[in-house]
């Protein structure tokens, strides 16, 4: 693997005063407040990405965390922080993503719940032509091995019934493992505008627009109880989110 020096955060739009330099692969860890879980997560995909045939790079957005989120990245010398002063999930995936220059470009949620070997797999689809390889916990084969709260399960059920009519051919969209073509997906975030939890209904929706055949691949999923999602503050949000693409659709 490769790093490059800590960058500095921007703001969306900005130039970056430190860009980083091209590696074949880029993993962003989109964080808030992740102090406790990041180090174990930092050790399972360095020590992963290393056995990997790959010039990777795995990058932390700090999405204005309060914990010292920054400070567990200090013993990883193959990771990079950098910051962003926008909330949400969606806006950190965002500012790691528009801003990498490697070949492949993608993200995993912090608690890891997607097993990184999945890793092997999406980089095999890019390499075959595929604009976006996303991990799925609804698609034919997946596995839960620890499933949501009955709550959130029924709440997922909505959510994915919306969201297939925006991206027919994929059962799950929400799955915290994506990998896209870099310029693929930045051409899709150009035309983008929500930054939450619905943030890769939009992305996915986009790519397929463009004509980029996205593969999704039936994964063993794990649910980590200390998800950041909050069923009765963000889920109204992402479903408001949701609406908003429905709209634009309709104008």
């Amino acid at each position: 693997m490769t790093a490059d020096p800590v960058a500095v955060p921007r703001q969306r739009g900005a130039r970056d005063p430190h860009p980083r330099s091209a590696v074949d692969l880029e993993l962003v860890v989109p964080a808030f407040n992740e102090a406790s879980r990041l180090p174990a997560t930092l050790a399972e995909l360095t020590a992963f990405l290393a056995g990997r045939p790959w010039r990777s790079r795995v990058v932390v957005v700090d999405n204005g965390s309060t914990d010292g989120t920054a400070t567990a990245v200090a013993g990883y010398p193959d990771v990079v922080v950098i910051g962003c002063a926008r909330p949400g999930k969606g806006a950190a995936v965002r500012r790691g993503l528009e801003s990498s220059t490697s070949r492949f470009a993608g993200f995993v949620d912090a608690d890891l719940s997607t097993p990184i070997r999945t890793l092997t797999w999406a980089v095999a689809e890019l390499e075959a032509g595929a604009a976006a390889a996303i991990a799925s916990r609804h698609a034919p084969g997946a596995r839960l091995v620890h499933p949501q709260p009955l709550g959130r399960r029924v709440g997922g059920a909505v959510f994915r019934a919306m969201a297939r009519r925006l991206v027919p051919e994929v059962h799950d969209t929400q799955c915290g493992f994506k990998l896209f073509e870099r310029a693929a997906v930045q051409r899709a975030l150009a035309r983008c505008r929500v930054d939450g939890f619905a943030f890769d209904v939009e992305l996915l929706r986009q790519i397929r627009l463009a004509g980029g055949r996205i593969a999704e691949l039936p994964v063993d999923w794990a649910d980590d109880q200390r998800s950041s999602f909050r069923p009765l503050h963000d889920g109204p949000a992402a479903f408001a989110d949701l609406l908003r693409l429905y709209r634009a659709e309709a104008r």
